[in-house]
C-alpha cells in the first residue's frame, strides 16, 4: 500500500500545539490553528540565537508541501526527520549548538560496499569495512549528535548485512536513508527494509531515456531495474525518493524526470548538482541554478505531484554548504571526507575515532567559513584540488596541502 501524500494543511488534527523540543533556555512548539499551515514557535532566553534557522524551517513548512503526511506526524522531506519525533528534537538541538558556534555533523554518510552489480569480483568484499567497524562508526556518529545516517555510493543493498545495519541504528536518535541502483531489488527486499526501520529509499534515475540512464550506470537494463525497485518499494509502503544529478547535459530534462517521478508516485524528486572531479570539467552555471530554483518553488507550492528537494536551494539559500559543517562521509576504505565529493581525506576510522577526525576537519579555516556553494564548485576550494600531485592516490591527505 502506497502511503498517502498530502499537504501540510491536511495535517489530521485541526488545532495542534505540540512541544517538539525543550532545553534550559529554549522551548520550541509546533502549532497549527483551524487547518492553517504548520509553524514553529520558540520561547526562552536562547530564542534570539536560534531564531534565524527556526524562521527558515518555519517558512519552508508554511510555503512548501511535505513529502508525506502520517496520522500523528509529517515528513517535510525524505532528507529530514518526521515532525514531531525524537530525531527532529536532535535536529533542533544541533541547530541551536551550531547557532552558538559548535558545529555538529548532522548527516554522516557511509559506504559499505564497492559493488553495483550482482557479480562480485573475487576478493572485493574482503576490502570492505567490517561490521564491527561500521557499527562503531554509527555509535560514534550518534554520540557526536548525528541525526541522519545514510548508506550510499554503489549499491548498499548488495551487501547482505545492510538490513542488520539499518536495524542497528537507534531510531530515537537518527533516521536512516539508503540508496540503491535497484540491482537485485525484490518485494522481499522492500519488506526487509521496512521491518528494519528504513526512513527513506533513494533510487537514482538519470534520464527518461533508458539507454541514456544505462550509459550513466554503465550497465544494460539499469533503467528497468531502477523503475522496478521504485514500484516495489512503494507497493510495500516505503518512503521513496527518485534522485538525479543536474548537469549541463541533462538540465533541460529535469521537467521530464519530474513527470516520471509523478507518474511513478514517489514521495520526493531529489535533485543534486553534479560535481566536477577537477577544474575545467563542465558544471552547471548560475542560469542553470535559477532554472532549478524556479522549478523548486513552483513544484513545492503546488498541491499536485511529489515534493522536490534541491541542494541548490537547501545549501545555496537555506542552510549553507553542508560539507565539513553539517556533513561527514566515510568511504568503503574507512577514509573520512567532508562529503562524498572532495578528493581529500582527514583521517581513517580504522585508526582514529570519528570525533577526532571531525575536530580536525573543523580546525581548517576553509570549513570555518560560511559558504553557499559546495566545495567542488567553489574556486577557493578548487585551488586546494589543483595542488594534488598527478598520479596521487585519492582521497589525498588534506594536511599535505594545508599543513597540520
Amino acid at each position: 500500500m502506497i502511503p498517502e501524500k498530502k499537504n501540510a494543511s491536511d495535517f489530521p488534527t485541526k488545532n495542534i500545539d505540540i512541544e517538539v523540543f525543550s532545553m534550559p533556555g529554549l522551548s520550541v512548539n509546533l502549532q497549527q490553528n483551524e487547518g492553517k499551515a504548520v509553524k514553529l514557535t520558540a520561547s526562552g532566553p536562547l530564542k534570539p540565537a536560534c531564531s534565524p534557522i527556526l524562521k527558515k524551517i518555519a517558512s519552508r513548512l508554511q510555503e512548501e508541501k511535505p513529502a508525506l503526511i502520517q496520522e500523528d506526524s509529517f515528513v517535510p522531506s525524505g532528507w529530514l526527520p518526521p515532525i514531531p519525533s525524537p530525531a527532529f528534537k536532535r535536529l533542533i538541538f544541533a541547530e541551536v549548538q551550531i547557532a552558538l558556534g559548535k558545529y555538529i555533523p548532522e548527516t554522516v554518510s557511509i559506504e559499505i560496499t564497492r559493488q553495483n552489480s550482482s557479480k562480485y569480483p573475487p576478493g572485493t568484499a574482503a576490502d570492505e569495512l567490517d561490521m564491527d567497524t561500521i557499527k562503531r562508526v554509527i555509535d560514534e556518529a550518534l554520540d557526536l549528535g548525528t541525526l541522519i545516517i545514510s548508506f550510499t555510493e554503489n549499491d548498499p543493498l548488495l551487501r547482505e548485512e545492510i538490513f542488520e545495519l539499518i536495524e542497528y541504528v537507534d531510531k530515537k536518535r537518527a533516521i536512516v536513508n539508503c540508496s540503491t541502483w535497484g540491482t537485485d531489488f525484490s518485494k522481499e527486499t522492500a519488506l526487509r527494509l521496512k521491518e528494519a526501520g528504513l526512513h527513506s529509499l533513494m533510487v537514482g534515475v538519470y534520464s527518461t531515456d533508458p539507454q541514456k540512464h544505462d550509459a550513466v550506470r554503465k550497465s544494460e537494463g539499469s533503467y528497468e531495474r531502477a523503475v522496478s525497485a521504485i514500484k516495489l518499494a512503494l507497493e510495500e509502503g516505503l518512503l521513496v525518493l527518485m534522485t538525479t544529478h543536474a548537469s549541463p547535459s541533462n538540465i533541460k530534462e529535469l521537467p521530464a524526470l519530474y513527470e516520471l517521478a509523478s507518474k511513478l508516485g514517489v514521495h520526493e524528486f531529489s535533485v543534486w548538482e553534479s560535481m566536477p572531479k577537477r577544474r575545467g570539467e563542465p558544471v552547471i552555471n548560475d542560469g542553470d541554478r535559477r532554472t532549478i530554483l524556479e522549478m523548486y518553488h513552483r513544484i513545492n507550492s503546488s498541491p499536485e505531484g511529489p515534493r522536490m528537494f534541491s541542494n541548490t536551494y537547501f545549501e545555496g539559500q537555506m542552510m549553507g554548504a553542508m560539507a565539513g559543517r553539517r556533513w561527514m562521509h566515510v568511504t568503503v576504505d574507512g577514509d573520512v571526507k567532508p562529503s562524498p565529493y572532495p578528493p581529500f581525506r582527514f583521517g581513517n576510522v580504522k585508526e582514529v575515532p570519528l570525533k577526532e577526525i571531525w575536530q580536525k576537519i573543523r580546525s581548517y579555516p576553509y570549513f570555518q567559513q560560511q559558504k553557499n556553494i559546495s566545495p567542488m564548485h567553489d574556486p577557493e576550494f578548487m585551488e586546494f584540488v589543483d595542488k594534488i600531485p598527478e598520479e596521487a592516490k585519492l582521497p589525498y591527505p588534506f594536511e599535505k596541502i594545508c599543513g597540520k
